[in-house]
């Protein structure tokens, strides 16, 4: 995972206003000692939250455990994603607990907080786990029945260390879309093999058509070994454009956003689309 300053961070959220994102998550809620990354979650929050309201734009927040959780409502996020891993191995690495204890403190915070916010539900390592723990596809439809019995409207799934080829989330998708529906799922894919592309539109043939992604590929996880960062939001925007998919997000301003990253960040912006874009001269 990426560690950049405040203001890196706020400067960037509102250089999203341009682009026409409608959702924003703006900083996970966690411990600051084992994710330093996190440790100023509400100044980043407060420093774009109004300006992301202005124009539209939902708040996210992801969060692993009751204190982000707690964390987010105080800071009047929109939604929160909640993280379980179906991996035992790797939720115990990540919050150390089974998945099943963080199904009941799932349960329990929506119970306690669900008037207040909007839930959703993570299923982290649900195509392939760093562990080598076998992940099966009746447990992954089991824990989207619980999360949907619980009241939340979509479900995210995760190639949380970037495992997955387009058979296998063909696959996997296939089952659960047909079990489901399409709409209510979110895919978050990670690019670690390079194959991020290719699972996306392996999902997008199945009717899905929500995508986690992160300007400039940036992104990864503390607990999980080996996990690049996200597939780039420019260059999913880009196989859409080419394959005639209209997103409504201005290329020209995601790059832009994605250059005033560049500033700031210790690490290789991993993007195709960027080591083309040539920024427009000032007039």
């Amino acid at each position: 995972m990426i560690s950049f300053p405040l203001r890196a961070r706020s400067l960037s959220s509102r250089s999203w206003q341009r682009p026409a994102s409608s959702g924003w998550r703006l900083s996970p809620s966690s411990a600051p000692k084992p994710s330093p990354q996190m440790a100023d979650a509400k100044e980043v929050v407060a420093a774009v939250r109004d300006t992301l309201k202005a124009h539209g734009v939902r708040t996210v927040a992801l969060v692993p455990n009751a204190r982000g959780v707690e964390t987010a409502v105080e800071c009047g996020i929109n939604e929160l994603t909640y993280v379980i891993s179906v991996s035992r191995s790797h939720n115990m690495a990540n919050v150390r607990r089974t998945p099943e204890e963080s199904m009941e403190q799932f349960k329990t915070l929506i119970q306690e907080y669900g008037h207040k916010i909007d839930f959703r539900l993570a299923l982290a390592t649900a195509l392939g786990c760093p562990f080598g723990e076998e992940i099966r596809t009746e447990r992954v439809a089991e824990m989207v029945q619980f999360g949907l019995d619980l009241g939340c409207k979509e479900i995210s799934i995760a190639d949380t260390v970037g495992m997955s080829n387009p058979k296998r989330t063909y696959d996997l998708m296939n089952a659960l879309t047909a079990q489901f529906g399409a709409d209510k799922f979110v895919m978050h894919l990670h690019d670690t093999r390079g194959l991020a592309l290719a699972n996306t539109l392996a999902a997008m043939q199945l009717g899905v058509h929500k995508f986690e992604t992160a300007a400039g590929g940036l992104g990864g996880c503390p607990f999980a070994p080996g996990a690049a960062g996200n597939v780039a939001t420019e260059d999913t925007l880009n196989m859409m454009h080419e394959m005639g998919i209209e997103t409504g997000i201005d290329n020209d301003a995601l790059h832009e956003a994605v250059l005033l990253l560049q500033q700031y960040v210790h690490a290789p912006i991993v993007s195709h689309l960027m080591s083309l874009y040539k920024p427009k001269p000032c007039v």
